[in-house]
């Protein structure tokens, strides 16, 4: 019995020890490496976001997401500045409606027996209420474009495909004799 736990003691003692010398080969000096894939860094691609609209999908190398970009907060900015200039023609109507009236002169504003005091402000109100909701939807904009660089940057390497199932087989040992049990997933 004692000879039979030293044997075993030795060969395994011998199997590590084989496995731990490097085979040098001089003949072939190729080296097969896997080409790297570009990962774009997710905290640049937000910065380039955050300082030009865009510069994050550039940096992303998704080109075809400029127009998208650029449409969507060139649409915002229109009617920002169109909302802005109407709410400002209503407000200098509406001052001049009220100051009008207490110097007890005629108002000469272009709103002048089509809408009457309370109507203006009323308008005043409508229109400053869809002012800030277009100021609102700019800035989403501005955060979709922002969250969709760095989401991107990050997902750029993602594997997305079908196979995800789990097998597992049995492999032999770096060490010698004996099984071990690999999943792969």
């Amino acid at each position: 019995m004692r000879n039979i736990i030293l044997t075993s003691l030795l060969a395994t003692a011998t199997c590590f020890t084989c496995a731990g010398q490097a085979k040098v080969s001089t003949t072939d000096t190729t080296v097969h490496a896997k080409p790297i894939k570009w990962q774009p860094n997710a905290k640049k691609a937000g910065l380039y976001a955050a300082l030009v609209p865009g510069l994050g999908q550039i940096y992303n190398r998704q080109y075809w997401k400029l127009p998208i970009v650029y449409g969507g907060l060139g649409a915002a900015g229109y009617f920002v500045y169109r909302n802005s200039t109407e709410y400002t023609k209503l407000r200098k109507a509406y001052v001049g409606r009220i100051g009008a009236a207490a110097s007890h002169t005629t108002p000469t504003d272009e709103f002048v027996g089509i809408y009457t005091t309370d109507q203006l402000q009323q308008l005043q109100s409508d229109q400053n209420r869809i002012l800030n909701m277009s100021v609102i939807y700019t800035s989403l904009a501005f955060a979709v474009q922002l969250l969709d660089a760095v989401t991107s940057a990050h997902l750029r390497n993602f594997d997305i495909s079908r196979d995800i199932s789990m097998q597992v087989k049995p492999v032999p040992t770096p060490f010698g004799a004996g099984i071990g049990i690999a999943m792969t997933f």
